[in-house]
């Protein structure tokens, strides 16, 4: 493992979500984040999980950093993989998740990971992956854009093919395919990411960490203030709901947190605070709900 440098990877980590939870507090007025340190109970190492709840702003923000190190990789992390079913690992990375209050602040998701599996008499076998996600209730043409803008700028320095590749991968993967829809307006998404040697890999996922805030705060300090109505507010508890049952079916973040024994707190901790289910719903034709099913959540190049 010494062959790594780990330790600029774990620095990076915790300066991410210390730069991101000042960048959010800084747009609240009403509330901080609460810091919870935890141990890994299922091998060494842990965590220190970051949650604002509660805000004029933003209803329930968490920003989690963990780096833990296990004696058996889980089953989520070996399904491409099979090869390395039984390994050692390490595992680290910074997580988060931002559900607004306004409807039309869009929810926000992004991740930055290393994982590391190992054998005594083997050079460990490394992968990075993470990426970001948007998921609005009510779309905006100028924030679809600016985000997309912002996400090829951070892939561009690494090559043309980077951000059409990522952001198909992240359309394919953030899809319900129970709903046969997107969950939002997608972003980037990529994983099993070692085709580059350690080091431009590790300068590409700076680059999609440092490139979160630029693509999401513009959008917040536009919408942030917009004045909306219960029915508003209804709808975005609907929509939550897409965001919950994407997370406990097929995201894989949090299906190796469970399979690994992680902290089950900062796994959950992406869930919104309010949500609502309602049967057999359907948006009237023409009205602004509906225009989410019809303009924007179905997939398409928002930069073309």
């Amino acid at each position: 493992m010494s062959e790594l440098p780990v330790d600029l990877v774990e620095q990076y980590l915790l300066t991410l979500q210390n730069r991101i939870c000042i960048a959010i507090e800084a747009e609240e007025s009403s509330g901080a984040f609460q810091e919870d340190q935890w141990d890994y109970s299922d091998g060494s190492g842990g965590g220190k999980a970051r949650v604002l709840e509660g805000g004029e702003v933003f209803e329930k923000a968490g920003v989690n950093y963990s780096c833990v190190t296990g004696s058996r990789l889980p089953v989520s992390a070996t399904a491409h993989r099979p090869q390395l079913a039984g390994r050692h690992f390490q595992a680290m990375g910074v997580s988060l998740v931002i559900h607004p209050n306004n409807p039309f602040v869009p929810t926000s998701h992004a991740n930055i990971r290393l994982l590391i599996a190992r054998n005594e008499d083997e050079a460990p076998i490394w992968w990075f992956g993470g990426g970001y996600d948007l998921s609005p209730c009510y779309g905006f043409e100028e924030d679809c854009k600016h985000w997309h803008q912002a996400a090829r700028g951070a892939c561009e320095p690494f090559g043309d093919d980077v951000y059409p590749r990522y952001k198909k991968w992240c359309d394919d993967y953030f899809f319900l395919r129970h709903r046969n829809e997107p969950r939002g307006i997608g972003g980037l998404f990529f994983d099993d990411l070692n085709q580059w040697p350690f080091g431009r890999c590790f300068s590409f996922v700076q680059s999609v960490g440092d490139s979160y805030l630029k693509a999401y705060l513009p959008i917040v300090q536009r919408r942030k203030n917009l004045t909306y109505t219960e029915r508003h507010k209804q709808f975005q508890q609907y929509r939550r709901g897409r965001y919950v049952e994407f997370n406990l079916v097929y995201d894989r973040g949090t299906l190796f947190g469970l399979q690994s024994g992680g902290r089950i707190e900062s796994i959950l901790m992406s869930l919104p605070p309010q949500v609502r289910w309602d049967y057999n719903w359907k948006p009237e034709p023409g009205s602004d709900e509906a225009l989410l099913y019809d303009e924007f959540l179905p997939i398409r190049d928002w930069l073309s």
